[in-house]
């Protein structure tokens, strides 16, 4: 059906909108969609399929959560990417964020090489892991001070979205 395809990139444009003016993705928009995802599974399909809904709800929070817990990835992405996975499934989604942090690799590989600080950016990750496996304490993976610090995920996830609407995966 044409609303699995085309409301996974309306659900992550708003997404997106949400995070550049605020930075954050509202809570309550993504539950609306995730609601709407589980709603519409049951009318068009069985309580069987309920199943794989949970399965592409979780597998993010699952795969990326240990990024949320070096915060090198917002809480809002995550969900967000929850969300598309009861939409697209577990195997899509998973392509979904392939291509997420494919697009989200070259944009900041462009925003670092444009601002100048690519080699620093690449140190600083360099000393974070060191500083991890020597003390095994996480911290906060950001650093102030050092721009663009702010990387919007949801943009590359939202550009995704639109090549799973376009059929390219």
């Amino acid at each position: 059906m044409l609303f699995y395809r085309i409301f996974p990139a309306i659900a992550a444009g708003c997404a997106v909108l949400m995070d550049v003016q605020r930075t954050k993705v509202d809570n309550g928009w993504l539950l609306f969609c995730m609601l709407i995802s589980l709603f519409t599974r049951l009318w068009e399909k069985d309580v069987g399929s309920l199943g794989n809904w949970i399965c592409g709800l979780l597998l993010p929070v699952l795969l990326l959560g240990i990024l949320f817990l070096f915060r090198m990835l917002g809480a809002g992405d995550i969900k967000l990417l929850s969300v598309l996975g009861s939409l697209m499934g577990p195997v899509k989604i998973l392509n979904c964020m392939f291509y997420s942090f494919l697009i989200g690799a070259v944009l900041s590989a462009a925003l670092m090489v444009s601002s100048g600080i690519f080699s620093q950016r690449i140190l600083y990750l360099l000393r974070y892991l060191c500083d991890y496996l020597k003390t095994g304490k996480r911290k906060p993976y950001y650093k102030s001070g050092m721009p663009p610090e702010n990387f919007h995920f949801t943009v590359p996830i939202f550009l995704s979205a639109l090549l799973y609407a376009g059929g390219v995966y």
